[in-house]
């Protein structure tokens, strides 16, 4: 058996979690070899999975992205690379279903950049490339004999589908050019280090909790879970024994049904899985079983060490310990996680990051963590706001907020229609989530918009969409502060009759040139995958003195219009917004309390509550248009989607009541 002996080696992915055990484990054995590591640091990653290797003198990093042929190409010239393992690829499954053009982009994309590289170079000796068990597609449930190499390739989501593209184009390098490439394809893996939207790290991390697991389907799926260091010591067998053209299988012949994992991770935390197991739908397609003939690569001298009961402990135990290692997790452990592909890495404080790029947010408390029994505890927040409003109402308030909640946040000082100036407050406050809740409404009202349309189009459309633009560039989500005055009663949705217009329904209100604007931003932000549009309508909150306040409004108008209309109480809707921004919740949001309220009915509270001796005249509608430049919008809004996510949303007269007309009651 021939053996290969590399010199200069190029980890790429190498801060996420099975790379880095790859790169800790060839820099520990091999002082000899030079670990150059690539990687952009995307949401998955994290730079303290490096730090045993930090003071070695053969280790070092590069923050960039295989998708760039320049830099590509010149590490492998500078560094004089002999030898690739290529790691880095987007691999939750979950994710693949909402952002697939994504894994097209690093899988498929980022693996051509890379074989091209290697082929102008002419110096590579060896290129490892790492795909999946899920590239050969579903096993039979009664298979006895697993997947073995020459097997037949039946990828049944977008992200297998990625890894076997990215295999086609290496084979076709190495037959067309002589690439010396070798592919492997693993089972599933555990261990320390690893990003809590998989599997084994989300459970445990919820049993810390005390939440429940929540299974995709009935779980009766069956997986194969091999310990990341017996992983990455195949990875070492194969560095050095593989034969260039092969395929290498690592697997292991010992399977799991999803279900005995949540039972036995319960078992471990004292938790009673009856109670503490819940089932949720399924993904679009959940490939029942994966099985692999691993013989291949024990014929090279690989083999399993960790028995299933030793990993899992040891895999707590390093969680238990390492609670806030990947900071606010709270997206990635819902039953369906939507995480954004965030490049800018996740950051620490620590004596021993200090003065290295190793970084973190400050203001972050520490996690109580049991002893393997349930509890509930805190949640570190690892959060960065950049606000855009600071002058405005809400804008305003969201900042209060911020600082309520011990959440770091900045205003941002660019013109939302000048892009470099956007781009610089991204690069000098290195936000984790946009809030966008600028935009021209008019002085002192909408009618302004219609003598000013230039200006309000150059806020409301330009603007906003330069900053969806920018923001999708950097992989940020934008939640957008956007009006539902974008809709009027029609036949279809008559006052009164409770239907409320849906997120999915066509604007059908353009009485007034505001309205119009923001119609048609919403309709262009559907192209943005990173943005998440709150439509706020005539919004209150309990600052009773603050000239915006819709109650403060028509408690000062000599007479109002008396129709029932959808609202929006900031006081209990604004928090909301910030625990969307959280959990990475994305698309169209209808922000109003449940319910309508009328004009009449909002001023019998003011004068119960405030004013006993307050009084009011009616106008009708025609009489309205004769004092108004432009017409006003009337409407239901339907809050279900909004209501199902949050249940404790209270309906509209309940929350004014509790959260603006008790806190100001006059005694």
């Amino acid at each position: 058996m021939s053996s290969y002996t590399p010199k200069n080696i190029l980890i790429t992915g190498a801060a996420g979690f099975i790379a880095s055990h790859v790169a800790n484990r060839l820099i520990r054995n091999y002082p000899d070899y030079k670990i150059v590591v690539l990687d952009k640091l995307d949401y998955c990653s994290n730079l303290k999975n490096l730090l045993p290797s930090k003071s070695s003198p053969n280790f070092k990093f590069v923050k960039g992205d295989i998708g760039s042929a320049d830099l590509v190409n010149y590490l492998l010239i500078t560094e004089s690379i002999d030898t690739i393992m290529h790691f880095a690829a987007q691999t939750h499954v979950d994710n693949s279903f909402g952002n697939s053009f994504e894994f097209t982009k690093n899988n498929i994309y980022g693996t051509h950049v890379l074989l091209e590289a290697c082929k102008v170079t002419g110096q590579i000796r060896r290129f490892i490339h790492v795909s999946t068990d899920e590239v050969y597609g579903e096993t039979d449930e009664d298979a006895v004999v697993g997947n073995h190499e020459a097997s037949q390739l039946l990828p049944t989501n977008p992200y297998s589908a990625t890894k076997a593209g990215a295999e086609m184009l290496v084979m076709a390098y190495g037959r067309s050019y002589g690439l010396p490439v070798i592919t492997t394809r693993g089972n599933n893996v555990y261990g320390p280090n690893q990003f809590p939207e998989k599997l084994i790290p989300k459970f445990i991390l919820l049993a810390m909790r005390g939440k429940t697991l929540p299974i995709h389907g009935d779980g009766s799926n069956v997986r194969s879970y091999l310990y990341c260091e017996d992983v990455a010591e195949a990875f070492e067998v194969i560095l050095h024994k593989g034969e260039v053209g092969h395929v290498y299988n690592i697997g292991t012949k010992k399977e799991r049904r999803v279900i005995d994992v949540a039972k036995d991770i319960c078992k471990l935390f004292s938790m009673d899985p009856e109670t503490s197991i819940k089932f949720v739908e399924n993904r679009p397609f959940n490939d029942q079983r994966y099985f692999l003939d691993d013989q291949k690569l024990k014929n090279l001298g690989w083999s399993e060490r960790t028995v299933w009961e030793e990993g899992l402990k040891k895999t707590i135990e390093w969680y238990t310990q390492n609670p806030e290692w990947w900071g606010d997790v709270s997206g990635a452990l819902l039953p369906h996680p939507r995480m954004l592909m965030m490049p800018g890495g996740r950051h620490f404080d620590s004596e021993e990051g200090k003065g290295t790029s190793f970084a973190s947010g400050p203001n972050q408390t520490r996690m109580v963590v049991p002893t393997f029994k349930t509890s509930s505890s805190t949640q570190k927040l690892a959060l960065k706001f950049l606000i855009y409003g600071r002058t405005g109402w809400i804008g305003g308030l969201l900042g209060q907020l911020c600082e309520k909640q011990g959440i770091p946040f900045e205003y941002g000082r660019g013109r939302l229609e000048d892009r470099s100036s956007l781009m610089a407050d991204i690069q000098n406050i290195k936000p984790t989530h946009v809030f966008n809740a600028a935009g021209v409404t008019g002085r002192p009202n909408v009618d302004w918009c219609e003598s000013h349309k230039t200006e309000t189009i150059r806020t409301n459309v330009a603007g906003t969409l330069t900053l969806a633009d920018v923001c999708r560039e950097h992989g940020l989500l934008m939640m957008n502060f956007a009006t539902g005055c974008i809709f009027e009663y029609d036949a279809g949705h008559p006052e009164g009759s409770g239907i409320g217009y849906k997120e999915e329904d066509k604007p059908n209100f353009t009485g007034s040139f505001y309205s119009k604007t923001k119609a048609m931003v919403e309709e262009l932000l559907k192209e943005y995958d990173n943005v998440c549009t709150l439509r706020v309508r005539m919004p209150i909150s309990s600052d009773l003195k603050n000239p915006r306040n819709f109650i403060t409004k028509i408690a000062r108008y000599n007479k109002v219009v008396n129709i029932p209309n959808s609202m929006t109480i900031l006081d209990e809707l604004l928090p909301i917004s910030i625990e969307m921004a959280k959990r990475n919740l994305k698309g169209i949001w209808n922000f109003t309390n449940p319910g309508v309220v009328s004009h009449n009915e909002i001023l019998e509270m003011y004068k119960t509550y405030i004013d006993p001796k307050f009084q009011w005249v009616n106008f009708t509608l025609e009489e309205q248009a004769k004092v108004i430049v432009a017409p006003r919008s009337n409407n239901e809004m339907d809050a279900s989607k909004l209501k199902n996510e949050f249940p404790d949303l209270l309906p509209i007269k309940e929350s004014l009541i509790k959260y603006v007309f008790e806190p100001n009651k006059r005694t």
